[in-house]
């Protein structure tokens, strides 16, 4: 009579796998200077940019003229060479939906003369592209004073939401949170007007409202890792097998599948709008937005998985109580990045302990006011 002898393989999980089933054990806080290395670089060429180049400011932010006319059966190219030749100088041609096209130029340098001069050969030329009456064409002018509001209204309401953030994290966290926040956010801020000077892309007011909100999508990714750090520290650091950057690199690690799926599920339909809308079809009017869209979800993403959390563990190791607790940790010859998993035994050990620790406090009591009462 024979016998089988059944064997099980257990097969090890990829990396993939292991991010969303917590098993892994990145250390965030001990590459910082690879993380911060790579956002200095990228924000000084863009800065270095900004000194040099400058901005591409839209109309609206430096004043200037735009037409606009209905042309079925022309394009972008067509219609740049018919204003070239109509003698508008630099001039910016967008195509709106899927038949309109905007061309706008800042003409405020010229006399009046002049400016009424170039405006109708503007019109004539784009009437006669788009083959329709110059009645047809629609002008616009915005001066350099109403600019200057707009710019001003634009830095007021960066400035409001900053303040407004700082006071937010404070009250809900702790000052130090609100500081590795907000400097996580100018590093967001930073790149985006790095990458808009570097490739030349024009400013827009569409610009200013997507910096507000990849500036508010970086703030929640970054509160939700908070949100775990302040969890941890009250439970995994009480069994003093961790130090506070032990338990930082825990929580992003808790945190890291959600942090993805939240950047992707932001930034592919951004991408789809702009590539699929502005590339495609030809709608360049989502392109600012998009565009803005897209440097900020990814720097945004980037920033508070690499530059908040490894911030706020430098300030927080200097605290003396956590001096103290990193030199005890460091005397441990097992001393070793824990995986969410192993982190989570640890808390349960630890919750137990603190609870057979608080029963036998609880019961000592109890005995001690019995032979009280008995000696009375």
């Amino acid at each position: 009579m024979s016998s089988a002898t059944a064997t099980t393989t257990v097969s090890t999980p990829g990396r993939l796998s292991r991010v969303y089933r917590g098993l892994t054990k990145f250390d965030f806080v001990g590459r910082r200077k690879i993380w911060f290395s790579v956002s200095i670089a990228i924000i000084v060429l863009g800065i270095a940019s900004l000194s040099i180049r400058g901005f591409n400011l839209g109309i609206d932010f430096k004043g200037g003229s735009s037409w606009e006319v209905l042309a079925p059966n022309t394009s972008i190219s067509a219609v740049t060479s018919a204003v070239e030749h109509a003698g508008l100088p630099q001039p910016v041609v967008e195509k709106l939906g899927s038949d309109t096209y905007q061309v706008s130029a800042d003409i405020n340098s010229l006399s009046s003369t002049q400016q009424n001069a170039v405006t109708n050969k503007v019109i004539s030329a784009m009437a006669r592209i788009a083959k329709v009456s110059t009645n047809q064409v629609s002008t616009s002018n915005v001066g350099p004073t109403w600019g200057g509001q707009i710019t001003r209204r634009a830095l007021e309401a960066l400035l409001v939401f900053f303040v407004a953030v700082i006071i937010y994290i404070s009250v809900r966290f702790e000052p130090k949170m609100a500081l590795a926040a907000f400097v996580a956010m100018i590093h967001d801020l930073l790149i985006t007007i790095g990458v808009y000077s570097l490739f030349g892309f024009q400013i827009t007011p569409d610009t200013v409202i997507a910096v507000l909100t990849i500036l508010g999508y970086s703030l929640y990714d970054t509160v939700v890792v908070f949100d775990r750090v302040r969890d941890n520290t009250g439970s995994v650091l009480k069994g003093g097998e961790l130090t506070y950057s032990d338990m930082v690199n825990l929580s992003m690690n808790q945190t890291l599948a959600r942090s993805i799926n939240t950047s992707l599920v932001a930034i592919l339909p951004v991408l789809s709008v702009l590539i699929v809308g502005a590339y495609i079809l030809g709608a360049t009017t989502l392109q600012n937005y998009g565009l803005a869209l897209t440097v900020g979800l990814i720097s945004g993403a980037y920033s508070s998985i690499f530059i908040a959390s490894p911030l706020l563990a430098i300030l927080k190791e200097r605290e003396p109580r956590y001096v103290d607790l990193a030199a005890r940790v460091a005397s441990r010859s097992d001393h070793h990045i824990f995986s969410p998993a192993e982190a989570a035994k640890l808390s349960n050990d630890g919750t137990q302990r603190s609870t057979r620790a608080a029963s036998a406090t609880k019961s000592a009591g109890v005995q001690a006011r019995a032979r009280k009462q008995k000696r009375r």
